[in-house]
């Protein structure tokens, strides 16, 4: 919601949870623990954290820029908090998204980490944002992705930490299949051991194709979000495009075999309910064109 210009009632953020809650999601992120000062959309999450209904066998996390963010969430006693310790690989991007150079990223990684330890927050994800392009500094170099991963991951060591998962962004939209298999496979290639996540914004509508180059890596951890809802209020563009929309993915691994355990029909029904409460129509496509599953006529084997 935080790029939504129109204000959004906290009951209503609450009612799109918990039908999140019934489609069998493995994982939920329900709100930003981030200023209301710069993104006031936001400003009621201690309010939605109160609000909804946990289901149980679903994580239900949150976002969180820096320790301040940390507490707040902590404080709500409502999430299965997951430490991340991130770094954004543009730096004009870095400084206008988290008013932090990337130096000063990881100078204050060290607090971070301190707050996450105190809580006995585990740990376990090292995520590079912009990490294929950006649009105040166009293509970022892999080898510079790789070294912010690399310098990351050796200050968890320093406290040792294992990271178990590292999160590669497109948070602008500038990937496309082959620039991810060459990232994922570099990042593959230098630590076998990571499970590797692929945040995938549609921004130019390379975002399923970008998806399916992941699947073909390997990769099954993906973020996505109902009808394509969200963007980054920082990117420099007008009308920015959030994530992958989950119910196309969905339907787009069903299609291939691939069996994810979420009710796609309800999850389609979100989608439409995110529409009814914005007022207007979302760039997801499935909860307009339908699942084919509504048109066979036989099972698809």
């Amino acid at each position: 919601m935080q790029v939504e210009k129109t204000h959004v009632a906290t009951v209503d953020k609450i009612k799109l949870v918990d039908m999140l809650s019934e489609c069998n999601l493995p994982v939920i992120e329900v709100t930003s623990f981030v200023s209301p000062k710069w993104v006031p959309q936001m400003a009621d999450a201690e309010l939605i954290a109160e609000g909804f209904k946990r289901k149980p066998g679903i994580e239900y996390q949150c976002v969180y820029l820096n320790s301040k963010g940390i507490e707040r969430a902590q404080a709500t006693g409502k999430f299965d908090l997951e430490g991340v310790i991130s770094v954004i690989a543009s730096e004009t991007f870095s400084i206008k998204n988290t008013n932090r150079t990337i130096d000063e990223t990881f100078a204050e990684m060290h607090n971070r980490i301190a707050v996450l330890q105190k809580y006995n927050i585990p740990i376990i994800t090292a995520p590079v944002m912009a990490a294929f392009g950006c649009n105040y500094e166009g293509n970022i170099d892999p080898q510079h992705a790789l070294s912010l991963i690399a310098r990351t991951l050796e200050i968890a060591e320093s406290y040792d930490i294992n990271l178990e998962r590292i999160l590669l962004g497109d948070t602008m939209g500038w990937a496309n299949p082959v620039t991810i298999e060459y990232l994922v496979g570099r990042v593959q290639d230098k630590w076998p051991d990571k499970d590797i996540i692929l945040h995938l914004h549609d921004t130019r509508g390379m975002g399923l194709a970008n998806a399916y180059a992941g699947l073909k890596m390997g990769v099954t951890h993906f973020d996505a979000s109902v009808g394509g809802l969200g963007g980054c209020p920082f990117g420099g563009f007008k009308g920015a495009a959030g994530n992958i929309a989950t119910e196309d993915l969905v339907h787009m691994c069903h299609e291939l075999g691939i069996e994810t355990g979420v009710d796609l029909k309800k999850l389609m029904d979100v989608t439409l309910e995110a529409e009814r409460i914005l007022g207007r129509t979302l760039p997801g496509k499935l909860a307009h064109g339908g699942s084919l599953d509504t048109y066979r006529k036989t099972p698809q084997v």
